[in-house]
């Protein structure tokens, strides 16, 4: 019996062969999309970190006690307060000084003011003289044992000559001097430390004025109790416009002001 052998179309075979690649590439993409689902959640199928980003951290308040102080005001530099009960710390240093006339200095950052004050006296037609300015501890020593001498010499015993001393001269960093920041000014005409250094018409102008450049007559006539130093018309100390206004409307000393 004779066998009728059938060909196939090549077009059908290379029908079948697309068909076959379609196929496989559904299978492969569905199960890389079924993998990809599972790793995005987590083992109770809720989204996983990939969709959601963990919270951030709560901060941990500070407790006050142990916050950073906060930095000083820029003008307490010029507030520092120097008597026999607040003496200076071993480590106080001016920063920096402006050599003024006749050998003396003051610190930079009171320059300005205290030459403005200066030219305006001089442009009111008066004759200011600088007698005084910044000491250094050895020079404040010095002042204070010639002082302690000369009470010696009037008949008191030690202990008293160096009370007497104290109202007068500061003992050696107890001493304004020595910031840098005070000045004893006297009319050119009347050169003498003593009470009658207030009448003159430096120190009326001065003590009317001192304030608009942010000095201040440091030790007035009723406040010795306070200060521990006896008056003296003739020193002034910056302290700053805003306090100096404040302190000499007031009718304060420095020691008053702190205290409020």
């Amino acid at each position: 019996m004779k066998t009728t052998r059938r060909h196939t179309s090549p077009l059908s075979v290379l029908l079948a062969l697309v068909l076959l690649v379609f196929a496989a590439g559904l299978l492969a993409g569905w199960i890389g999309a079924s993998a990809f689902a599972h790793m995005e959640q987590g083992p109770s199928g809720a989204p996983g970190p990939a969709q959601s980003a963990p919270p951030l951290p709560t901060p941990t308040p500070i407790p006050a006690s142990d916050k950073p102080a906060v930095p000083p005001a820029e003008g307490d530099w010029a507030l520092v307060l120097v008597n026999a009960e607040h003496p200076l710390p071993e480590s106080f240093a001016v920063s920096v000084f402006t050599q003024l006339r006749n050998g003396h200095a003051i610190d930079q950052r009171a320059y300005p003011a205290l030459q403005s004050m200066m030219d305006d006296c001089r442009a009111a037609g008066l004759l200011p003289l600088i007698c005084s300015s910044y000491r250094s501890e050895e020079t404040q020593r010095k002042l204070f044992e010639q002082e302690v001498e000369s009470w010696l010499a009037k008949g008191y015993v030690q202990k008293e000559a160096e009370a007497q001393a104290t109202r007068w001269v500061a003992r050696p960093g107890t001493s304004e001097h020595q910031t840098g920041l005070a000045v004893d000014i006297v009319d050119t005409g009347y050169q003498v430390l003593d009470q009658g250094q207030e009448n003159t018409a430096v120190q009326r102008w001065l003590m009317e004025h001192c304030a608009e450049y942010g000095f201040i007559l440091r030790y007035p006539t009723d406040k010795s109790e306070l200060t521990g130093v006896g008056y003296e018309p003739w020193h002034y100390r910056y302290v700053g416009k805003e306090v100096a206004r404040e302190i000499m409307d007031g009718g304060l000393c420095l020691e008053e002001y702190l205290e409020q």
